[in-house]
């Protein structure tokens, strides 16, 4: 999982638009999720709001949710169920891996289901039921390998999001230096490239990376 349950102090400090970039939405968006509780700023409550690492993963989560198929309403049900097992601390991330989504019989709606040993359970209905229920794909990873525009991209080798690395900004691995902005010099053709292979010794895989993740990335947010 991405946080662990209990008492975690949050880490990383990110505004809307960054959770965007690695959410895979737009920073509006963002700000409306955490405007309708169904993902916290838990760095800053006042505005502007300042999101943590596991606000983030709350945020992935939710954008899963929509994506297939489930609508707000239900979401904040299963959040409210979610925080009487988890606390009130990241209740999506930190159930992630047992979260699934299944269809009302006749709707083509989605609605949220928590797996357990007893069986599987409507976080809506808040009643045990057995019922088929399709996982929803592991974030545990995903946020640390760029976000969602990691999803979206395979042979991605070189992007890491560590929350305790340039306040989590997304670097390239093992480094201290920012994606995007090795993507922005790259940008600016042979000087920018030969600066980026001279003065910070990267090579041509971790820019090239890095270009790719910043495109998708900024893709992604503007939709």
């Amino acid at each position: 999982m991405l946080v662990a349950a209990g008492t975690m102090a949050p880490r990383g400090h990110y505004l809307a638009q960054e959770v965007g970039f690695l959410a895979g939405v737009s920073g509006p968006m963002v700000g409306q999720w955490a405007k309708n509780g169904y993902i916290r700023s838990s760095q800053e409550t006042a505005l502007p709001r300042v999101y943590s690492f596991q606000d983030v993963a709350e945020a992935m989560v939710v954008h899963e949710l929509t994506d297939a198929g489930v609508e707000y309403e239900d979401i904040r049900e299963a959040i409210a169920g979610l925080r009487e097992r988890f606390g009130d601390d990241w209740p999506l991330s930190q159930a992630q891996e047992k979260l699934g989504t299944y269809g009302r019989a006749g709707t083509g709606k989605r609605r949220v289901a928590y797996a357990d040993r007893e069986g599987v359970y409507d976080l809506g209905r808040k009643k045990w039921q057995q019922m088929d229920s399709s996982d929803l794909g592991r974030i545990s990873g995903l946020l640390r390998r760029g976000g969602w525009a990691a999803r979206k991209l395979t042979g991605l080798r070189y992007i890491e999001v560590n929350p305790d690395r340039l306040s989590g900004t997304p670097t390239i691995k093992d480094r201290r230096i920012a994606a995007r902005s090795v993507a922005e010099l790259a940008e600016q053709g042979k000087a920018g490239i030969g600066l980026l292979r001279n003065e910070y010794d990267l090579g041509k895989g971790q820019i090239n990376d890095a270009q790719r993740w910043w495109r998708e990335a900024s893709r992604l947010a503007a939709v």
